[in-house]
C-alpha cells in the first residue's frame, strides 16, 4: 500500500468514527515526531501495540480485501496466562462495503464482535476440526448477545447495528460490510496479532508500505522500524 493511501484512509476513518459519536484517544493524533520525542514515556502504548492499524493482508487490493483497526487498549499475555490482571483488549474497526476480512481463526483469543453502527455486518463461519483446519461438515454453535445459536457450516451470520457475536478460539470466520460500511467494536482477551491469527490462505497480517509520502500518523506495524520498540 502507498503511504499516501494510508494517510487518506486514516482521515476518512476518523471522520466515519466521529460520525457515530465515538471519540478517539489523544495519542491517536500524535505525529511521528511527537511519538519519538515521548518514546520513553509511551512504552505502554507501543509495547501493547495500541494505535492505528490498516491492512490489505499483503494482497495489494485494500478495497476488496482489507480492514481498518485502532487498538485502544491491550493487556498482558503473561497476566492472561496467570489468570489475573489486565487480561482484555478493545478495538474499533471499519469494514467497508463488500471488503473482505479473510477466513481466519484465533489460537487463544475469545472476542465479542459488535456492530456499532452503519450497515449490516456479515460473518461467514465454520467450526474447527481436531487438527485446527476448517470442518466443513460440523455445525457452529455461537452466542449472539448471550443467546446460543447453531449455524450450519458456512452460514453467514448477519448482525444489525447494536448486535454482537462471541467468537471463541477455533471459530473460523470471515466478515464484510453488507449494504454499506460498518463500524465494528471488538472486546476480547489479550490481543496478539503477531502470533494469534491463523489464516486459511497464505497471506500476511500486515501491509507492505510504499513510502511515497511521509506518514501523518504511525501504524502499529511502523513502531519497530521507527525505533519505538527498543
Amino acid at each position: 500500500m502507498k503511504r499516501s493511501e494510508i494517510n487518506t484512509i486514516l482521515s476518512e476513518a476518523d471522520a466515519f468514527i466521529r460520525a457515530f459519536g465515538y471519540s478517539m484517544p489523544g495519542f491517536a493524533y500524535w505525529s511521528p515526531d511527537e511519538m519519538l520525542s515521548r518514546k520513553a514515556d509511551i512504552t505502554g502504548i507501543t509495547g501493547a501495540r495500541l494505535g492505528w492499524d490498516i491492512t490489505d493482508y499483503g494482497a495489494g487490493d485494500f478495497d476488496n480485501m482489507g480492514l481498518f483497526l485502532f487498538t485502544t487498549r491491550n493487556g498482558s499475555l503473561a497476566e492472561l496466562q496467570a489468570g489475573g490482571g489486565m487480561c482484555y483488549a478493545e478495538k474499533i474497526m471499519i469494514s467497508r462495503h463488500n471488503q473482505i476480512s479473510p477466513m481466519h481463526r484465533h489460537v487463544l483469543k475469545t472476542e465479542d464482535i459488535i456492530n456499532r453502527g452503519g450497515a449490516t455486518l456479515a460473518i461467514e463461519m465454520f467450526e474447527s476440526a481436531s487438527d485446527g483446519s476448517i470442518d466443513r461438515g460440523a455445525p457452529v454453535p455461537v452466542a449472539c448477545d448471550g443467546v446460543l445459536r447453531t449455524l450450519a457450516p458456512g452460514d453467514v451470520l448477519e448482525l444489525a447495528p447494536g448486535e454482537s457475536v462471541t467468537l471463541r478460539p477455533g471459530n473460523w470466520h470471515k466478515f464484510w460490510g453488507e449494504g454499506g460500511d460498518v463500524l465494528i467494536g471488538e472486546v476480547s482477551a489479550v490481543n496478539d496479532d503477531l502470533t494469534d491469527n491463523i489464516f486459511e490462505q497464505e497471506i500476511g497480517r500486515f501491509a507492505s508500505i510504499d513510502e511515497d509520502v511521509a506518514p501523518n500518523h504511525l501504524l502499529v506495524s511502523d513502531y519497530e522500524a521507527w525505533g519505538l520498540l527498543t
